[in-house]
């Protein structure tokens, strides 16, 4: 019988604060703020109703409701051992502190989410294990949403769909630059794997790329994450508009 209790006081137990479950349902959300509770109500029924007017939410159930197609991905970020000597990328980012007690290592983590069409985020989380890092980094993905703009800017193809980026754009991350360009349809993600996994979940098939001091695959996401907020922070007339066939947010097919 007391075994029987302590596997059930255990599967009873919360996960740690910052740690969002696989799952989501639905009822059991329980809103904290006044946005979260307007969603669940059903009076806000639009991501960009939230994203594309600024507002900041603090709970990422409201990227759940709102986007259900939501995928997610981990980006290797760090470096294992690998054989004979060599290291092989991890989605684990190790660190160490020396204390008089031992060693404590903790994990870094950065996911990436998206629904393939207008919308992606990225967040990073950190803990002593390597469940909950991750957690905390999907977390904080979902609540870094934003909507990215597309566009078909490439001079050798002009056809107005948004298979591409409307024009040439560049972010930075300390030493590390990066620049997109506009490719015709047919070319593909001509960028680093890691980077590509970022324009795949904003729905971005075509696109050439250079980068400068691209060694830190970290601040190389990071740059890549910046160059597309200046998409959407660029102004632009409406005659680029039609010209360039922008999108922001969501193509409604």
């Amino acid at each position: 019988m007391k075994m029987t209790e302590k596997i059930e006081k255990k599967t009873v137990e919360e996960p740690p604060t910052g740690v969002v479950s696989g799952t989501f349902n639905k009822e059991n959300w329980r809103p904290k703020t006044e946005l979260g509770a307007d969603v669940k109500a059903g009076k806000i029924k639009d991501i960009s109703e939230i994203v594309g007017e600024g507002i900041r939410f603090l709970e990422p159930q409201i990227v759940d409701m709102l986007v259900p197609n939501v995928e997610s991905t981990l980006l290797s970020i760090g470096q294992s051992k690998g054989k004979f000597g060599g290291g092989k990328k991890s989605i684990w980012r190790q660190t160490q502190k020396k204390t008089k007690e031992g060693n404590k290592p903790n994990f870094g983590c950065l996911a990436a989410v998206g629904n393939k069409n207008g919308y992606v985020g990225i967040g990073f989380g950190k803990s002593k294990e390597t469940m909950p890092s991750r957690e905390k980094a999907l977390r904080n993905a979902k609540l870094g949403l934003m909507n990215v703009r597309r566009g078909c800017g490439s001079w050798e193809c002009g056809c107005k769909n948004p298979h591409s980026i409307p024009f040439k754009v560049k972010g930075k991350c300390s030493s590390v630059e990066i620049e997109l360009i506009p490719a015709p349809l047919g070319t593909g993600l001509c960028i680093e794997e890691e980077c590509k996994k970022i324009l795949e979940l904003a729905g971005i098939k075509d696109v050439y790329s250079r980068a400068v001091n691209s060694k830190n695959r970290l601040n190389l996401v990071y740059a890549c994450f910046d160059a597309l907020k200046k998409l959407s922070r660029t102004k632009i007339s409406e005659e680029d508009v039609k010209n360039l066939g922008i999108l922001r947010g969501i193509k409604n097919e």
